[in-house]
């Protein structure tokens, strides 16, 4: 059972926010398509769909390398994570060329410090969980 303990914390770190962005997308497409919301981010999605798994199973693998055995909470180390994710997703947008609507930036301020909670209680609570039954934690 001690085989591969990275690529166990791996899979448990991307297993929350695969589950998650495979809800997000079912209501993406229900709400674009059967009720026709006109909401054109076809082209900035591939960032979360494909970043953000692999970063949190990268994260959870650089957890367990360096900080697991030195007193860091997983949750702070977790809620670390959008600290990164966020200039990286505007850092896309940019480069795509995908305007930025100016609410996004209005509600940023009350948005991030939210994100970082929620965050937090995840990595805690879900990928902990998932950790330990791998039996990584």
């Amino acid at each position: 059972m001690n085989k591969h303990p990275y690529l166990r914390a791996y899979l448990a770190g991307i297993a929350v926010p695969t589950v998650f962005l495979l809800l997000v997308m079912t209501g993406y497409t229900v709400i674009r398509y059967i009720y026709a919301v006109p909401l054109p981010i076809e082209r900035v999605i591939v960032f979360p769909m494909a970043a953000v798994p692999n970063a949190w199973g990268l994260w959870n693998v650089l957890y367990h390398v360096f900080f697991a055995g030195r007193r860091v909470s997983l949750g702070v180390f977790g809620g670390a994570l959008p600290l990164l994710l966020a200039p990286g997703g505007y850092i896309v947008t940019r480069l795509l060329g995908f305007t930025v609507p100016h609410e996004v930036f209005v509600v940023a301020p009350f948005a991030l410090p939210v994100g970082l909670i929620v965050y937090y209680l995840v990595w805690k609570y879900f990928v902990g969980f998932l950790n330990a039954e791998l039996g990584i934690a």
